[in-house]
């Protein structure tokens, strides 16, 4: 019986690890199961989810990849935008963060490519579309929250006292 078990779970072991050995050839096939539409140039996706645009780009010679979606430009985006970005990167973001580059507002979720599920890659695509699609609102990835403060609070205006000037 102790053998039948541990060669269940060496058989189990074997095939997480296997299952976690993702490439870009594997990143591309569940890109292109998922997508509305799709083009791919290299180690980069442009693919179409639920009418959004997301991009894919991998490093495999550096194991790393990202799942990124443009939300807005930098100069659309007032103070109050910004900071409740930021809090809902500790808050309602989860495994996407909101981030800036060249001048774009983008949802990003990045990785080491190699130790990805096929169940991770659709998991971040999901959480890219909805931080997209809830940027403005909540500013949420998913339906999942941290406790505390999800808002910026507004900070009290100081009350300007009055002088009475004699004259």
């Amino acid at each position: 019986m102790k053998k039948l078990l541990l060669l269940l779970v060496l058989f189990m072991s074997f095939n997480m690890l296997q299952a976690q050995d993702m490439t870009a050839a594997r990143l591309g096939d569940i890109i292109s199961r998922v997508s509305d539409s799709i083009q791919t140039n290299g180690n980069s996706w442009q693919f179409l989810y639920k009418d959004r645009l997301i991009i894919c780009i991998t490093d495999e010679n550096a194991n790393r990849m990202r799942i990124i979606s443009p939300i807005i430009e930098r100069e659309k985006l007032d103070e109050e935008l910004l900071l409740n970005s930021l809090v809902a990167n500790f808050h309602t973001a989860l495994d996407v963060k909101y981030a800036i580059s060249d001048e774009i507002l983008w949802s990003v979720f990045a990785h080491p490519l190699k130790e990805l599920t096929e169940h991770q890659v659709e998991d971040a695509i999901s959480q890219v579309y909805y931080a997209n699609l809830t940027f403005g609102v909540t500013f949420s990835s998913t339906t999942l929250t941290f406790p505390g403060n999800t808002r910026k609070k507004e900070p009290e205006k100081p009350e300007i006292k009055k002088k009475k000037i004699k004259i």
